[in-house]
């Protein structure tokens, strides 16, 4: 009798479990779709991608006409029959004319460097997936890994609220104190208008063949970017709300994508050597080291390819630190010193391979899963550095000039 009654007395092991549950689900749901988490990742992500980019261009700006434009070997006739093979988007193929390329190359230029600046971050993010689609898939066999994730990224980084921190954008609401959702400037209006009526005077035109999933997608953003505007015109706060909860829950989605591929990418990459013959024997390094292409400082690949030791720890080390880097999130600190040996490996690739844009590429992809704290801080020492060179040109400034580009009377 007494044993009944203590059982009855037992509070069950599952009493409160929905409740729990439940309160769970609510806190989660409320982090995705109050903000945007992570937007110093996704901010060094904008930067690091638009800079690599850049610079690619600007260093084979020699060569341009024969690595995209119009005496391209992989000609004209042959890129269209691949893209009609497999319905890639490029605009370089809308025409043959030198004069329509030189627009292109230099457009994705100046659209790189104002989206590393932060600049109108929506169209020109938008306006950079284009241009490095564009260049991607007019030269297929052109580039590396690097080119390929920057191709990614790109897509990708169109999905984000890239312009959050360090940014023109983000320094404009703030001297304007507009809340974190973009306004209708006239700025930003006009360049929507712009894309607006150049996309359709192309197509009406016939100048511009755009396969029909593409015309939904960029008419679909063009449509997306009027919403936004008409929220934003008509200062409704359901509107304005919505509109966040949506762009918070895409951006939050686009950055765990962003992280899920480079997880991938390690993950991939590292169980293929693992398969590999010389991968397994420790003499993987030492091969490249002996390709012209992989050795443009012979002394030093002939110094390192010397120690044949250190060519079998490298080979092992690098399998190692790449099937075993996704787990290593589950640990801060391991996940921390496990970054600083692949970014360090990056770098060192880049000198010793010759393989600058693809060690960057991979180095800003490592940068997602930098701590937050250790990303602003690093931010204020680029800030303090800056105030300290601009410094002297401050002090040059009389008051008047200070107060006048202040807005202030004088």
């Amino acid at each position: 009798m007494s044993v009944e009654k203590d059982t009855a007395r037992t509070p069950s092991p599952l009493k409160g479990m929905a409740t729990k549950l439940d309160a769970a689900i609510a806190r989660f749901l409320n982090k995705i779709t109050s903000a945007a988490l992570a937007p110093y990742q996704a901010a060094v992500i904008r930067i690091g991608f638009a800079l690599t980019f850049a610079l690619y261009l600007l260093r084979e700006w020699p060569y341009r006409l024969d690595l995209y434009g119009t005496t391209n070997p992989w000609g004209f006739d042959l890129a269209q029959r691949l893209v009609a093979s497999n319905h890639a988007f490029t605009v370089l193929l809308w025409s043959n004319h030198r004069l329509w390329f030189e627009l292109v190359y230099h457009g994705v230029i100046v659209a790189s460097l104002l989206l590393l600046l932060g600049w109108r971050t929506r169209t020109m993010s938008i306006l950079f997936m284009v241009g490095v689609l564009s260049l991607m898939n007019r030269s297929v066999l052109l580039g590396d890994g690097g080119d390929t994730l920057i191709h990614l990224m790109a897509s990708y980084l169109l999905l984000t609220r890239c312009g959050q921190v360090w940014s023109l954008d983000a320094r404009r609401r703030k001297r304007k104190g507009m809340p974190h959702r973009d306004g209708c400037d006239r700025v930003s209006v006009a360049l929507w208008i712009l894309a607006g009526v150049g996309l359709a005077v192309a197509q009406m035109t016939g100048f511009a063949e755009i396969p029909t999933g593409w015309v939904l997608i960029l008419w679909g953003l063009w449509l997306i970017q009027a919403l936004w505007f008409w929220a934003g015109r008509r200062r409704s706060p359901d509107a304005g709300a919505l509109l966040d909860v949506v762009a918070n829950l895409v951006h939050n989605a686009a950055m765990l994508v962003i992280a899920a591929q480079v997880c991938l990418l390690y993950a991939t990459a590292g169980w293929y050597k693992v398969q590999g013959s010389r991968w397994q024997d420790g003499s993987a390094l030492h091969y490249p080291l002996h390709l012209d292409y992989f050795s443009p400082w012979t002394a030093l690949s002939q110094v390192l390819d010397s120690r044949s030791t250190v060519v079998t720890l490298i080979t092992y080390g690098t399998v190692v630190a790449q099937v075993a880097f996704p787990f290593t999130l589950l640990n801060r600190r391991v996940k921390n010193v496990m970054l600083a040996i692949l970014m360090t490996e990056h770098a060192t690739i880049a000198v010793i391979c010759g393989l600058p844009f693809f060690s960057l590429a991979m180095i800003v992809s490592d940068m997602v899963f930098l701590p937050t704290n250790f990303l602003r801080w690093g931010g204020s020492r680029i800030a303090a550095a800056r105030d300290r060179i601009t410094a002297p040109l401050r002090r040059s400034k009389g008051p008047d000039d200070r107060n006048e580009s202040r807005g202030v009377p004088v």
